[in-house]
């Protein structure tokens, strides 16, 4: 349809997140800021791929992914490729990007390259933000 746009179940619950207060603290705490490009993801879709959208931007971004199995609204903290980083392999061209959210879950940082890069950047998981009964979004203020 003409001048409709297409919206993921991720788009909206980053929406939402980004639309209250504590949400934008959480992510904030983390590294996140105002105007900062948040990338969506799905889980079987390739690292390459992802990065590779991560890289029209320029600058640090967060990728946001539904996880399949716990549905929780999860993301990473990706930083710019940068040369003083200890080089690394790039991924394989199969890698997943659930595989590199759950390899920063049990490590924490991870330094990782894509195919695109000719340096590394770092992969920092955020914790996942648990809404509670007084997160309202910005509509749900509105509508006060």
């Amino acid at each position: 349809m003409p001048g409709r746009l297409v919206r993921t179940q991720t788009a909206e619950r980053v929406s939402d997140l980004l639309g209250s207060r504590e949400g934008r603290a959480h992510l904030t705490a983390h590294g996140w800021a105002q105007g900062m490009p948040v990338v969506m993801a799905v889980p079987a879709e390739p690292v390459n791929d992802v990065m590779g959208l991560v890289s029209m931007h320029g600058r640090s971004a967060l990728v946001a992914m539904l996880d399949a199995g716990s549905d929780e609204l999860k993301f990473l903290y990706i930083s710019t490729p940068n040369p003083a980083l200890k080089p690394v392999n790039p991924e394989e061209a199969a890698t997943q990007i659930h595989e590199l959210f759950a390899r920063t879950e049990n490590q924490g940082a991870v330094t990782f390259r894509v195919k695109y890069w000719a340096s590394c950047a770092v992969a920092l998981p955020i914790p996942v933000f648990y809404p509670t009964k007084e997160t309202k979004t910005y509509g749900q203020r509105l509508s006060l």
